[in-house]
């Protein structure tokens, strides 16, 4: 038996279940089988499998993602500081990257049946290279990667990083840095 299923406490912040109450819907999911709404300014919609919405996970140390792209969509750059990932596309190609921490950049094109890997903690992106929709399947070693966009925590950050920082860390005017964060309500 699970080690979390032996008694009902709470372990990484997610309760565990007595035995007698364990099914077999804490171990399944159909969240990636359907497409996400790409509908979107990126042009991606991400679906995530995780112990948030897989009870069973909880310290396994896995989880996974769908991730849909629209023609030419991106998934924007992020990063995912709890976990290695590992993407394999379904259907389509992407261009994908990843910046190590000296400001390389690796990237190449990902086609149908291939897969790429970004290390934990790093900047990475995908966009769909085609004009016809893409898919594919991300695998975690964490059973909660979490995301953080570099968009996003930039720009809507609540409360708001300073307009001057940004401006002096983008050398950009400051207009110009409240012009972008005008596009990104707060979190």
């Amino acid at each position: 038996m699970h080690k979390c299923m032996l008694a009902a406490l709470r372990l990484n912040g997610f309760p565990c279940k007595r035995p007698e109450n364990v099914t077999a819907d804490d171990f399944f999911s159909s969240a990636l089988a359907l497409p996400g709404n790409t509908g979107n300014p990126v042009g991606s919609a991400v679906t995530a499998a995780n112990v948030e919405k897989l009870p069973g996970l909880n310290t396994m140390g896995v989880s996974m993602s769908r991730v849909d792209y629209a023609p030419w969509g991106v998934n924007p750059p992020h990063t995912h500081p709890r976990a290695t990932e590992i993407i394999y596309v379904l259907e389509g190609s992407l261009d994908v990257g990843f910046v190590t921490t000296a400001g390389k950049l690796f990237a190449r094109t990902v086609c149908k049946g291939e897969l790429f890997v970004f290390p934990r903690g790093l900047l990475h992106y995908q966009k769909n290279n085609g004009d016809a929709p893409a898919v594919a399947i991300s695998a975690f070693n964490s059973q909660l990667p979490g995301t953080q966009s570099l968009a996003l925590a930039l720009f809507a950050a609540s409360p708001p990083v300073p307009t001057d920082v940004l401006a002096r860390a983008l050398q950009i005017d400051g207009s110009l840095v409240e012009a972008i964060k005008s596009k990104f309500p707060p979190m």
